[in-house]
């Protein structure tokens, strides 16, 4: 996490070259394997960080270990306290108005140095893109924060990512819902055994239950062969 925040920090000092942060879960991992442009921005990222503890997991059983999780939510939480006390400017896209509302509020009484530039919900069609491009060239901002889906939120930052002029081009999923209050995130104690997923099921289950059992069953999937791949058949060559 350290590392990040700094690196970021670096990016703002310099020349205005937009620099994309793409955080990966297991789901996203599963969503590369078919979505190509997907693949792409993420393969093309600036700085790919875990966003999942399964993730980190896999790492270490693959020979490539991971330092530790950098959750989006809380990365998002660490470089608003950066830019209060750099004083750097901000722009929020994506959620809902009231969501983005009580974020705007929130910053300025938790992070009073923040400068909010701009802020833009997430209902936006695809003919008004030049406009939203535009609003956020104009505001001259350091950071752009997108809490929007994936795979939305890689792809888009990273088709238009030399037209923004931003330093930073985060993608935080619904991490706006969680700061403003809207979403209730998971105990410590079930973030740190890898079980966040399971609260959120937990909280939409209609919704997610189907979807994380057939991710997380291709997840484990593809975690097996590849350790089968660089262990067993190693063996035999």
């Amino acid at each position: 996490m350290d590392q990040v925040i700094n690196q970021c920090i670096t990016w703002c000092r310099k020349p205005k070259q937009s620099q994309t942060i793409v955080t990966v879960n297991a789901t996203t991992l599963v969503m590369m394997q078919t979505d190509s442009k997907l693949y792409e921005a993420c393969t093309n990222a600036d700085l790919v960080v875990a966003d999942g503890v399964p993730v980190v997991w896999a790492s270490r059983l693959l020979g490539t270990p991971l330092p530790e999780r950098v959750a989006g939510v809380d990365l998002l939480g660490r470089l608003l306290a950066e830019s209060s006390k750099h004083q750097l400017r901000v722009y929020f896209l994506g959620a809902k108005r009231d969501v983005l509302a009580k974020l705007v509020t929130l910053c300025r009484e938790k992070y009073p140095g923040v400068l909010v530039v701009g802020y833009q919900d997430g209902y936006f069609s695809e003919a008004e893109y030049p406009a939203v491009i535009e609003k956020i060239q104009n505001s001259h901002t350091d950071f752009l924060f997108i809490g929007m889906p994936t795979p939305f939120k890689e792809v888009w930052s990273y088709q238009y990512k030399n037209k923004f002029g931003v330093p930073v081009i985060l993608g935080v999923g619904g991490s706006f819902d969680v700061l403003a209050g809207f979403i209730r995130r998971a105990p410590q104690w079930m973030q740190k055994i890898g079980m966040e997923w399971f609260w959120r099921v937990m909280m939409e289950p209609r919704k997610l239950l189907k979807r994380h059992l057939v991710v997380n069953t291709l997840f484990i999937g593809s975690v097996w062969r590849e350790w089968w791949g660089k262990n067993v058949n190693g063996l035999h060559k």
